[in-house]
């Protein structure tokens, strides 16, 4: 069924608390979308943050950010009042993430205090349900936050030396109560409306996170913690020396050893989430990028086999479906192709990628498959506008001459409109592409390690006028 919506992480959401939420702005989202006849809200991971405040460098892969709980639904059900939680003076446009911090932190916690006072009949039954990653998590986070948010292996400060520990790891608990119970009602709205909810799932931990400590024999390490071997991957055209991004690497042996336990319980945890989740850099489950923990650079990588069709055969002895979309950009073979068709995942083009090398570019519209999601750029790409200004302009004529575009309406809009027309089955916007917005709002620039994240929207760029156009779009192409 064809069918097309939006790209936008819950931190870009308006609010007068410095940064996106799941109360009300989040609901009046959904019913942009509605009437804009949108039928997929895209977000990026949903974990608490960890450098750069990047979502893909979590400090937990199954926690929610506190830090997107909402305020005024905390007042509403009477655990803070609203002199409390007065707003900050923040830019409307920017998450400033210490400044949200230092504002919404010590909120938290308050409410959590006065929640444990007197905790909710169903908490218990939460905790349960969680118990696979939910105790690892909060005593990391506590144990994190006493030692000054360092990294746990520079961590001085033990647990025993923490009077408070039981009780900050209970309000920790509470927390992700609260995000997840917030996250359901949310997941509600959007079903009454026909929204279909997009995850994300980041492959791999960060080694300064909850899941790396907890379960460091299922990592490639020297038996102290630290990883021998880090992801990345290799030299190309954009980095002579490739990327290392430090992230541990799983020991699949012990992974298999174990019926791939850890990941059945990511995929569970995400099914529970999402309607459809997107695994970032798939292809590293068919073969990944080994670099050795010391090297300066990704030069001397290798290529390694990961476990392919096992995982997936085995998920597929406990689910009953994979709802997956599998993230196949970049360096793939005939082998990561196979994979992905063995199990009938949608992969992902980019339309801004089709117009740098001629007609023989495999992302030009006329290449596409009927089974994949098409974005004219994803979080990681600059928007159509940042693009156009900063491409040749034999590249932008090429994209203007391919997609017949009419100078009246621009590129921008010819963009939207062939992205649409195309006989691809879902088609996702980012916001800031809907909005016509430049370079400045660019939400990651993968070369960048700090400012990045930060973009948010305004309250009244959700509007008739906008909805109205899009819904005229979206009746016009049958999506």
């Amino acid at each position: 069924m064809r069918s097309s919506g939006v790209l936008l992480h819950i931190t870009s959401l308006p609010s007068p608390h410095g940064i996106g939420s799941l109360g009300k702005e989040a609901h009046a989202f959904a019913d942009f979308l509605a009437e804009a006849g949108q039928s997929m809200w895209q977000v990026l991971p949903l974990s608490p943050t960890g450098y750069g405040d990047s979502p893909y460098q979590p400090i937990s892969l199954f926690a929610g950010n506190p830090l997107l709980i909402d305020l005024d639904t905390l007042c509403e059900e009477g655990w803070l009042s609203q002199e409390e939680i007065a707003p900050p003076d923040a830019d409307p446009r920017s998450v400033n993430y210490p400044q949200v911090y230092a504002f919404k932190r010590p909120l938290l916690e308050r409410a959590a205090d006065r929640i444990a006072a007197s905790l909710p009949d169903d908490f218990g039954a939460f905790c349960r349900k969680q118990s696979f990653w939910l105790d690892d998590y909060a005593s990391f986070a506590v144990s994190k936050r006493h030692n000054g948010q360092r990294p746990w292996w520079e961590w001085t400060v033990r647990k025993q030396d923490i009077p408070s520990f039981e009780q900050d790891v209970q309000n920790e608990k509470i927390l992700q109560y609260l995000f997840f119970r917030q996250w359901e009602t949310l997941r509600r709205v959007c079903s009454e409306k026909g929204i279909t909810l997009i995850g994300d799932l980041p492959i791999y931990p960060g080694r300064d996170s909850a899941d790396f400590y907890a379960h460091m024999p299922l990592f490639l390490t020297d038996g102290k913690g630290n990883p021998t071997e880090v992801a990345g991957c290799p030299p190309d055209a954009f980095s002579p020396t490739g990327q290392k991004w430090g992230n541990p690497l799983y020991d699949w042996d012990a992974m298999r050893q174990n019926g791939y336990a850890f990941w059945m319980e990511r995929f569970a945890h995400a099914f529970s989430l999402f309607d459809l989740t997107r695994i970032d850099h798939f292809r590293g489950l068919e073969s990944f990028y080994a670099i050795e923990a010391s090297a300066v650079n990704a030069v001397r990588g290798q290529w390694r086999k990961g476990p392919g069709e096992a995982l997936f055969d085995r998920a597929l002895t406990r689910f009953s479906q994979l709802p997956l979309i599998a993230e196949d950009l970049g360096f793939l073979t005939d082998e990561v192709h196979a994979l992905r068709e063995r199990y009938g995942f949608p992969g992902m083009k980019i339309l801004l990628f089709a117009f740098d090398s001629g007609p023989h570019n495999p992302y030009l519209p006329h290449r596409y498959e009927k089974n994949c999601v098409l974005y004219v750029g994803t979080h990681d790409n600059d928007t159509i506008l940042g693009w156009a200004a900063s491409r040749s302009t034999a590249e932008v004529g090429f994209a203007a001459d391919y997609l017949r575009i009419d100078p009246k309406e621009g590129l921008r809009e010819g963009m939207i409109k062939a992205a649409l027309a195309s006989t691809v089955d879902r088609v996702i916007f980012q916001m800031q592409d809907l909005l016509g917005l430049d370079n400045s709002a660019r939400m990651n620039t993968p070369s960048k390690a700090h400012g990045n994240w930060c973009w948010r929207m305004t309250e009244e760029e959700m509007s008739s006028t906008l909805a109205t156009h899009l819904r005229r779009l979206t009746r016009l192409y049958e999506r």
